[in-house]
């Protein structure tokens, strides 16, 4: 019997996140809809029927799939997590990457370096399952994607490719310090650039980077980021989270004023120094390669292009009671659920 699924998010950057997941449960004969709100709202998916609120109620989905901070705790069927992005360090992990809510039954995690601190967390809180499923995002990086990122290299005419990425944190973001050198980078025409904005990002900024697009480089929106990423040779970022997506195709990544730099990245402090750090990148010494290998392992192990099936597999799993019994959500959850009501303006009776 065919089951329902619901998509939730609430940021345009969540759809790379759960397409790949739509289209598994698609090849494996499932209903999918999807529910977008705040910043997502008007966004589609290929094949997936947008509902609203009271239209996701009424399906009683099977699971809800959220790439989001939190999910509906009032609609039917179980809540699962499959994150919006990395651990980037951008905060202490009690508010950023770890924080537990209450609002879900299973996360799915990314790899090690996720599984292991809320397989902690899951035993101490005793509300919650944990699998480790890989990310559904990093599905078509290892997967044909119908010649999209061919078509994204083609203009490139056998010069290398960079994809310039940078995190809306206005206090972390390379976008306004970086530019001026970017842009002289694609007037000489050496490299080809691919440029995408986080969709956070100020009108202001996304204007002035839409402008360099020519010759020499293109703007990529935030739908077309996964294919951009398979075919650029070199990433460009800050402290965001595309830097561990792309450092799992064990490929170079240079970073303006990370966080918390480390060894797997090429990281430096002064604009100017730039073009020497790309000339780096492209010809990487085998130490760097060792280290990109080494944190790939830990973030994301898996390279089958699969994990959207894992997820799936997982929730069925919990759902047949395989992943054990949960405890009552604590009080906090209840709480939250009640300012999620007030927020989306939803009194009625909880889909259970």
């Amino acid at each position: 019997m065919m089951a329902e699924y619901l998509l939730f998010a609430t940021e345009r950057y969540a759809l790379p996140i759960l397409a790949p997941l739509a289209q598994a449960l698609h090849a494996s004969g499932q209903s999918v809809s999807a529910w977008f709100a705040d910043g997502a709202a008007g966004s589609q998916l290929p094949g997936v029927p947008n509902v609203d609120l009271r239209q996701a109620l009424a399906l009683r989905p099977r699971a809800v799939f959220s790439a989001a901070n939190w999910v509906p705790p009032f609609i039917a069927g179980a809540k699962v997590q499959v994150f919006h992005g990395f651990n980037v360090q951008k905060r202490d992990s009690a508010r950023g990457h770890f924080r537990v809510r209450g609002l879900f039954d299973l996360y799915c995690t990314q790899g090690p370096a996720t599984t292991d601190p809320f397989r902690a967390l899951a035993e101490r809180e005793g509300h919650f399952a944990v699998a480790q499923t890989g990310w559904p995002k990093l599905d078509p990086l290892f997967r044909e994607d119908g010649g999209a990122s061919a078509a994204l290299r083609a203009p490139a005419a056998g010069r290398p490719v960079i994809l310039f990425g940078s995190t809306f944190t206005e206090r972390l973001s390379a976008a306004p310090h970086l530019y001026d050198q970017i842009a002289a980078d694609i007037a000489r025409g050496e490299r080809y650039w691919l440029l995408t904005l986080h969709p956070k990002c100020s009108e202001a900024l996304f204007a002035r980077y839409r402008a360099l697009a020519g010759a020499h480089a293109a703007f990529i929106e935030p739908e077309q980021v996964m294919a951009a990423q398979r075919a650029a040779d070199v990433l460009v970022s800050d402290t965001s989270s595309i830097v561990s997506e792309f450092l799992v195709q064990h490929k170079p990544v240079v970073t303006f004023r990370n966080r918390v730099p480390q060894p797997h990245m090429i990281d430096f402090d002064e604009a100017t120094a730039l073009p020497a750090m790309l000339d780096r990148a492209l010809a990487p010494e085998p130490a760097l390669m060792a280290e990109i290998r080494r944190y790939a392992e830990t973030i994301h192990p898996y390279r089958d292009g699969c994990s959207s099936e894992r997820v799936i597999a997982a929730t069925e799993d919990f759902l047949a009671g395989e992943l054990g019994v949960l405890k009552r959500k604590p009080f906090g959850a209840w709480t939250r659920g009640l300012q999620i009501r007030r927020e989306l303006g939803y009194w009625g009776p909880a889909k259970r």
